[in-house]
């Protein structure tokens, strides 16, 4: 297998720079946007926020299975990136409106915008996630691949963080409804643009065979009988749910309890870091250390200073 291009490895990881454009967007900032600018209770916001959570958990599979089956001329993952762009950058865009309604009529407006948000959300970055699996065979390159798609996600996400409150301070010239909706307008078109980036930049080299079109009943057997996957899935919700609580709680945090809202810079910029020296660090440790190993000892001790922080007055 050759090694591939810099610019292919960077063209996938362009990808999830995309993913986390919105992503991270999302986390640190919608509770907030609901909350105390679209006038949402905080109650229903995190109810709709538990039970996309749990259609996640429906459609990341069903996702996964159909992407599985996609046959076209551009491949089985990459026509997602292609034709998913502009419909997931219009679903952000509708997700931070704040039409003139009831305070009814808000909920519904807002849980049916979410939810069209978390389902395209799934339609990119399930394929997306795949691509890297069909891209080469080669561990080493796969590796290096994903390397580049975390420091890059990483700075995708420094990105929209970043900026977001500084375009909505500009955009809005104190209207801060417009000022997030033009913020979020502006990152989700950049998002759009890195996803046909992807498109153009990937290819898939390794090509399903038939016995990889088994039937769905089959597949979701397979899936509840393989206890790695139990495992790592499990793994990966209790993940995505210490990222989430801390990155919601954190303009709650500087704004109410520190008393300075001019602090969430501070603390962005110390998460974006942290995160760009994790993912650079990634290839060079597994190089060295075993992959599990390197694993087990990062969340021991992500969990301590969690604790810490946890326990921090």
């Amino acid at each position: 297998m050759s090694v591939l291009s810099r610019t292919e490895k960077i063209g996938y990881g362009l990808g999830d720079a995309a993913s986390h454009i919105v992503f991270d967007n999302v986390m640190l900032y919608l509770m907030f946007f609901y909350t105390d600018i679209f006038g949402i209770p905080s109650w229903f916001v995190g109810t709709m926020f538990l039970f996309a959570r749990v259609l996640d958990a429906i459609s990341d599979p069903i996702m996964g299975l159909i992407a599985d089956r996609t046959r076209s001329r551009w491949g089985q993952f990459r026509p997602y990136l292609l034709f998913g762009a502009v419909p997931f950058t219009l679903s952000c865009i509708l997700t931070y409106s704040t039409p003139s309604l009831s305070l009814e009529g808000k909920m519904i407006f807002a849980a049916a915008t979410y939810t069209l948000l978390t389902l395209l959300y799934t339609a990119v970055n399930i394929p997306y996630c795949a691509l890297g699996g069909v891209i080469t065979t080669d561990p080493d390159q796969r590796m290096s691949l994903q390397s580049y798609r975390f420091v890059l996600a990483t700075a995708g996400g420094m990105l929209s963080t970043v900026l977001m409150a500084p375009l909505a301070e500009f955009i809005g010239k104190g209207d801060q409804a417009w000022g997030y909706q033009g913020g979020i307008s502006i990152l989700a078109v950049i998002a759009a643009i890195m996803f046909i980036i992807c498109f153009a930049c990937t290819r898939e080299r390794i090509q399903a065979t038939k016995a990889d079109t088994s039937s769905i009943k089959k597949d979701i057997q397979a899936i509840l009988h393989n206890d790695q996957w139990r495992i790592v899935g499990m793994l990966t919700l209790l993940n995505i749910l210490a990222v989430s609580v801390r990155g919601g709680a954190m303009m709650y945090y500087v704004t109410y309890i520190l008393g300075n809202a001019g602090y969430f810079a501070f603390f962005l910029a110390i998460y974006s870091i942290g995160n760009l020296l994790g993912s650079a660090l990634a290839k060079p440790l597994s190089d060295h250390i075993c992959k599990v190993t390197v694993f087990y000892w990062s969340n021991w001790f992500l969990a301590f200073i969690s604790l810490i922080m946890f326990l921090s007055r």
